[in-house]
Formats: structure tokens, C-alpha cells, sequence
């Protein structure tokens, strides 16, 4: 398994933005399908945005689209999440994972079970 650190979260009042990094530690980063996740308090794990392995394809939840933005740079090991817009119901920590052999370089994956690798998570915090 690849090891993911995120880093990035923190606190930010309603209306405010982050962004989020995920560093993974292989330099075959370029071939893996990545993900975001949160889970809020008392919540199940949900998903966020994902990205096939060469960027062409992004698919993001309906709750953040059009605010978060996720994107990759592959000389970097490392996958982003820029969040806009942030509101209260934002607040949970966030994961990122690795789909290591995703089906091609232009998969993309929604289901937290089709991942390989998991972060430890950071904590986003919108105040109101």
C-alpha cells in the first residue's frame, strides 16, 4: 500500500477556503485514481471528488460542486482539494485515498471500498 499525509485543514469562518494536499509515497503516483472523502461527526464516511490518473476526468459530490476543486500534480506525488465557498456543513475531516491499478488512466472512482490506500485525515473546521 502507498502511504497518504494530508495536510492543509484547519479552522475558516463560513464563506472562507482551504486547500487541502495529499502527499503519497511512491513515485507511481501518476498511475493511481485518487479520492476525497469526509466524515462529520456522527456521520458515515462520504465522498467528495475524484480524479483519473491523468487528469482528464474529475467527478465531484453534488453537495460541493461548483465550490471544490480537485486537481493533481503528478511530478509532486501529490493530489488537492481547493474548497471555496466553505460552510458549516463542510466541517469533518477530510481523507484522501489511492485506487493504485485503477481500470485505466481516464477511471475515476466514487465508492470509498474501490480504494487501495488511505491518509490519516486532517480536520476542516467552518465556523458560522
Amino acid at each position: 500500500q502507498v502511504q497518504l499525509v494530508e495536510s492543509g485543514g484547519g479552522l475558516v469562518q463560513t464563506g472562507g477556503s482551504l486547500r487541502l494536499s495529499c502527499a503519497a509515497s511512491r513515485r507511481t503516483f501518476s498511475r493511481y485514481a485518487m479520492g476525497w472523502f469526509r466524515q462529520a461527526p456522527g456521520k458515515e464516511r462520504g465522498f467528495v471528488a475524484t480524479i483519473s490518473a491523468n487528469s482528464e476526468r474529475t467527478y465531484y459530490a453534488g453537495s460541493v460542486k461548483d465550490r471544490f476543486t480537485i486537481s493533481r500534480d503528478n511530478a509532486k506525488n501529490t493530489v488537492y482539494l481547493q474548497m471555496n465557498s466553505l460552510k458549516p456543513e463542510d466541517t469533518a475531516v477530510y481523507y484522501c485515498a489511492a485506487k493504485e491499478m485503477p481500470n485505466s488512466a481516464r477511471t475515476y472512482y466514487v465508492t470509498g471500498n474501490d480504494y487501495d490506500s488511505w491518509g490519516q485525515g486532517t480536520q476542516v473546521t467552518v465556523s458560522s
